[in-house]
């Protein structure tokens, strides 16, 4: 069973989102999801998603409270909710095609505009699970 850790990060009223890439045969191609990915062989979801969030945008976070998790037949996926305490200018995209701080208005549509792209692109179904999920969380 394929198993991921998912961050969802805040920072002053907004999300921390990826543009993931146009390529074939990945989860979700050319949608916006949260950074973070699968787990190796033998990691816990947070020691992933701390590999994942330094692999794709070069930042060491500490460790990230636990959200919810999430299974289908296919896929076990973690999530983890906190507030990003660096500005988007201090993160390194390398991973993803662009990345953004999205407002809830903004995601709420289904879409979010990509400034690299010069368009608005759909969301992946990662990040809706995620924002079904802050609208039950009081």
């Amino acid at each position: 069973m394929l198993e991921v850790a998912l961050a969802m990060l805040e920072r002053d009223g907004s999300w921390l989102v990826q543009l993931r890439d146009d390529i074939p045969g990945i989860v979700s191609p050319g949608t916006w999801g949260l950074f973070g990915g699968h787990l190796d062989p033998g990691e816990s979801p947070d020691q992933a998603l701390k590999r994942e969030l330094l692999e794709e945008i070069n930042w060491c976070s500490g460790d990230l409270p636990f959200w919810f998790r999430h299974s289908t037949s296919q896929r076990i996926a973690h999530f983890f909710r906190s507030s990003l305490p660096l500005p988007l200018e201090d993160l390194q995209l390398l991973e993803g095609q662009d990345m953004v701080l999205a407002g809830l208005e903004e995601l709420a549509t289904g879409q979010v505009w990509s400034p690299k792209l010069q368009q608005a692109r759909p969301l992946a179904p990662s990040l809706q699970l995620a924002l079904e999920a802050l609208r039950r969380t009081p």
